[in-house]
């Protein structure tokens, strides 16, 4: 599946059926710049799971006091539209694919 973006006013309505992880982030954010390569890599390698980034900014503050992000990048994990589960700071490749296959398997 491909890697989708979101903000307050569309991110709900994407959160579907199945498992779905979301990368709050901020372009000013350096482990963000460098954690963003590897999510967008993770993301086309399986194709099961949605991916979606969320830039914090601005206009788009709702979401991430909603789910009380305090510290990027944290990528919050979600199945059928429910949180299961958070994860802070910044990963590599092998650490983000074994999660999401922990949490395909779970």
């Amino acid at each position: 599946m491909a890697l989708e973006h979101a903000n307050d006013a569309n991110f709900d309505s994407l959160l579907e059926n199945g498992i779905t992880l979301v990368d709050f982030w901020a372009s000013w954010c350096g482990p963000c710049r460098m954690f963003g390569p590897i999510f967008e890599s993770v993301s086309e390698k399986i194709s099961d799971v949605r991916f979606i980034k969320f830039e914090i900014d601005e206009s788009n503050r709702r979401t991430p006091a909603k789910y009380g992000i305090r510290s990027i990048p944290s990528v919050l994990a979600f199945r059928n539209g429910e949180l299961i589960e958070v994860r802070t700071g910044l990963m590599d490749e092998e650490t983000l694919t074994n999660w999401v296959n922990e949490l395909k398997g779970s």
